[in-house]
């Protein structure tokens, strides 16, 4: 089990698949800036590694962190070898919980239409965003993490292996809804997508910047909402731009459609630009 957040083994489709997630994630736990009128704001996670346990120095905390980490990314790399092969195009979907996630990948799922994909849909438990992907009559492989609280490159390999990808397709992996350790997770995948509801707060980009910063894409989600949230959807944007001067930004709204032209036209553009690279090699 993590010392910090409490990882623990993870479930595919039924299949008890165990992971020792003994590792402290890059950690910044700003616990709020509690202010009092005689202290200062209290700051957790300063020192290299980036995080604090009790009885453990900052140079095994990091030396912990380095070797799970290399661990990962090697399944990491067999899974992009994996989709190479295919010449598929992966997606890391990273949110936090309520950002509408799930119902912008069944409305992209439908719009798709005929293109070959199929779904990994991480959670801590049950298997009803599996269960809304397949109601669209695509391929989803449930993920329950248990005490977990991101997927990571095992994880998506064991379910890469109960799915049946088309040539020239894509892959979908909407990771647990967290907008922390999944920044450090590399699953493979050809990019992170960040998707961002503007019931969120402006400030979103900035109290999570290593989310934003790892994602080459964010979808500012539920557009047709900003009247009724009072909310400056241009804040949005150069908040994320303040963390990630290079990211892209649609605005999307699942419900009424509203720029769903435009994420189609992204993901169609990166899977023609991969394809035109591996050819080139």
């Amino acid at each position: 089990m993590c010392t910090v957040c409490g990882c623990g083994d993870s479930t595919v489709e039924g299949h008890d698949h165990a992971h020792d997630h003994s590792h402290p994630h890059d950690h910044n736990h700003d616990h709020g800036h509690h202010h009092h009128p005689d202290a200062s704001d209290l700051h957790f996670g300063h020192g290299p590694a980036g995080v604090e346990v009790a009885g453990m120095s900052q140079e095994r905390l990091v030396q912990i962190e380095t070797d799970i980490l290399a661990k990962n990314d090697r399944y990491a790399d067999a899974n992009r070898r994996t989709l190479a092969g295919l010449g598929a195009f992966a997606i890391n979907l990273v949110s936090s919980p309520g950002s509408g996630k799930t119902t912008l990948l069944c409305k992209t799922i439908e719009a798709l239409g005929d293109h070959p994909l199929a779904v990994i849909e991480g959670d801590q438990q049950t298997a009803n965003d599996a269960d809304r992907i397949r109601a669209t009559g695509a391929q989803a492989v449930q993920v329950n993490t248990g005490k977990g609280c991101h997927l990571d490159g095992h994880m998506v390999g064991h379910a890469m292996e109960h799915l049946s990808l088309g040539e020239g397709g894509f892959l979908f992996i909407e990771n647990v809804g967290n907008l922390v350790c999944p920044a450090g997770f590399d699953l493979g995948e050809d990019c992170k997508v960040a998707i961002l509801s503007v019931t969120e707060g402006e400030d979103k980009p900035l109290k999570y910047p290593d989310m934003f910063t790892a994602s080459r894409l964010a979808l500012l989600n539920k557009v047709d909402l900003a009247p009724h949230c009072d909310v400056d959807l241009d804040l949005y944007e150069a908040n994320l731009r303040r963390v990630n001067p290079a990211i892209e930004v649609i605005r999307v709204s699942a419900r009424t459609g509203e720029g769903m032209g435009n994420w189609l036209n992204w993901l169609n553009g990166a899977l023609t630009r991969k394809a035109g690279r591996a050819a080139a090699e």
